[in-house]
C-alpha cells in the first residue's frame, strides 16, 4: 500500500530544476560556457512538460476513480426504509 499519491508533475518540476541548477553551477564553475538565454527554454519546456504530466496524472486518476465508484454504488443501499433520522 503507497504511503502518499503519486504526483509525476512534480518529480519532473525537480529533474529539470536539478538540470539547471546543474547547468548554472557549470557555468559559473568555468568547466561550461552556456549563453543566458540558454536557459530560458530549458526552464518553460520543464514547466509545461510538469503541467502536462500532472495533466495526463488528473485524467487517469479521475477516469480510475469514476468507474471504481460506479462499480462500488450498483448495488441496493444499506437501508431503504428511512431508518436513518436527520439530526
Amino acid at each position: 500500500m503507497l504511503r502518499h499519491e503519486i504526483r509525476p508533475g512534480r518529480a519532473v518540476a525537480g529533474v529539470v530544476m536539478l538540470t539547471l541548477a546543474a547547468g548554472y553551477a557549470a557555468d559559473a564553475a568555468g568547466a561550461w560556457d552556456a549563453p543566458w538565454v540558454f536557459f530560458f527554454p530549458l526552464f518553460f519546456g520543464g514547466l509545461w512538460l510538469a503541467a502536462t504530466a500532472t495533466w495526463v496524472n488528473y485524467r487517469i486518476r479521475r477516469r480510475r476513480d469514476a468507474r471504481k465508484a460506479s462499480t462500488e454504488n450498483a448495488a441496493a443501499p444499506a437501508s431503504t426504509s428511512g431508518s436513518q433520522a436527520m439530526r
